[in-house]
């Protein structure tokens, strides 16, 4: 193995350091290379043996530009023997073969690397420099400091997101935290490969006392990894269910629910309804916690959360129902509600859905329109990322996509009070608008 030794030079200006790197190879024992920290990353991964993942002309500029994913159809030719293997660390350079940063590999996803550091980044900072455990620790430590500044966890609220993929620079992790629970939620090989690192690296942090491993099975089956080799939760390890507070409100949480088991992304605008909603009559759709659901799990547990904060159950009412044949009924029985909530699941998880999804999302946005009140409000959500990246939810293109055709099958008018997306816990790298998914916008119904 070859060996790193590095040495600050001694008699550097004044005002200015020179630090000096020394490889020692086995292959030329006599041998030391001399380089200057901008030149570390080409020399020391050259020596290493490291993989090159070389771009195709005029890509370079958008992965310096900051893109985290590497998509194969940019990737001109690999350099190394033997071939890097999934969940190895490899160097991404450009067509001159020059490195540009460094990432994680994966040999048979459309996400061909997942860029870690950029050059600049790695030679500013070497200790992260491809170590992936030390830029876990370093990511996840920048995260929860993030978090404490945007008051996250506090008295009133301890149900937050800690670490949110490519927002927290670490593509394929979620960590959502639930009291003294961690749930990592993962969708990426290298997470899986690190598995120990991560679990290691959260479980430091002081207030977590269990850690809820959660594979994304069909998405990990598009990294190449075989879901059934993935073991259930350990009943003794982490417990089934959990109690978490938000915004002085109690949850209960299963831990074997949807996503997480908790949606955090919609804490804020929960948050905002509550102000607006006192002593209204409110329908909420797709509830998962409160109103009508198709599940009876969710329906059970919104129950518990009526009991946990001691609310009179006369004055709700839970239904296990699908949502549209109780919108169409509610319907024909002339009901009407002053607050309308449609909060569906995802309907268009890609690009080539959205043609099916749009006719979906219209027919659901007019029910909901005719059930809500002239005057009242309509609060509509899509959590499908193709569908807020297209900008498909608000854009007037066709009556078939676009919630004024929905308006108009409806036989309303609708003007838009409020547009929001998930929580400020939910980062969003600029340069990856992939990472946009959620859309929340309330709507005055006339």
């Amino acid at each position: 193995m070859e060996r790193l030794k590095k040495y600050a030079a001694s008699s550097s200006p004044p005002g200015k350091v020179s630090v000096c790197y020394f490889f020692t190879m086995h292959h030329y024992p006599s041998r030391t290379c001399l380089c200057s920290p901008k030149d570390i990353m080409l020399i020391g991964l050259a020596l290493v043996g490291v993989a090159r993942v070389v771009l195709k002309k005029g890509k370079t500029q958008l992965f310096k530009d900051g893109s985290p994913m590497v998509y194969s159809g940019a990737v001109d030719r690999i350099i190394g023997r033997p071939p890097p293997r999934t969940g190895d660390i490899v160097l991404v350079a450009d067509g001159a073969e020059k490195p540009i940063g460094w990432g994680m590999y994966n040999s048979v996803s459309m996400f061909c690397v997942r860029l870690m550091q950029l050059e600049e980044e790695a030679t500013r900072d070497l200790s992260c420099a491809l170590n992936m455990e030390k830029l876990l620790e370093t990511r996840i430590n920048e995260a929860i400091e993030l978090r404490k500044s945007l008051g996250l966890p506090s008295a009133s609220t301890n149900a937050f997101r800690l670490v949110n993929s490519e927002g927290d620079r670490l593509s394929g992790l979620i960590v959502d935290v639930f009291g003294d629970v961690a749930v990592i939620a993962s969708s990426a090989a290298w997470v899986e490969k690190y598995k120990p690192e991560v679990e290691a690296s959260v479980g430091r942090i002081d207030e977590i006392n269990y850690i809820n491993w959660r594979p994304s099975s069909e998405v990990l089956k598009e990294e190449g990894l075989d879901a059934s080799n993935y073991k259930e939760r350990d009943p003794s390890i982490c417990p089934q269910r959990t109690k978490v507070t938000e915004n002085g409100i109690f949850y209960a949480i299963s831990l074997e629910g949807q996503k997480t088991g908790f949606y955090a992304d919609q804490r804020e605008n929960r948050q905002f309804i509550s102000t607006i909603s006192d002593g209204q009559r409110v329908l909420d759709m797709f509830c998962y916690s409160g109103g009508v659901d198709s599940s009876l799990p969710a329906v059970e547990l919104a129950k518990e959360n009526i009991v946990l904060n001691n609310m009179d159950p006369g004055r709700i009412t839970f239904l296990r129902e699908d949502a549209s044949e109780f919108m169409k009924g509610a319907l024909s029985r002339n009901e009407s509600w002053d607050i309308v909530i449609l909060d569906p699941p995802k309907l268009a998880p890609r690009k080539k859905a959205l043609q099916n999804a749009s006719g979906m999302y219209r027919n659901l946005n007019s029910l909901a329109m005719q059930l809500t009140k002239r005057g009242g409000l309509l609060m509509t959500c899509s959590c499908s990322g193709a569908m807020t990246q297209s900008g498909m939810f608000l854009r007037i293109l066709q009556a078939s996509c676009t919630l004024l055709g929905a308006a108009s099958a409806a036989g309303r008018k609708i003007t838009i009070l409020r547009e929001a997306g998930a929580a400020c816990d939910h980062p969003i790298d600029p340069s990856y608008s992939e990472g946009k998914y959620l859309s929340n916008i309330l709507l005055r119904v006339l």
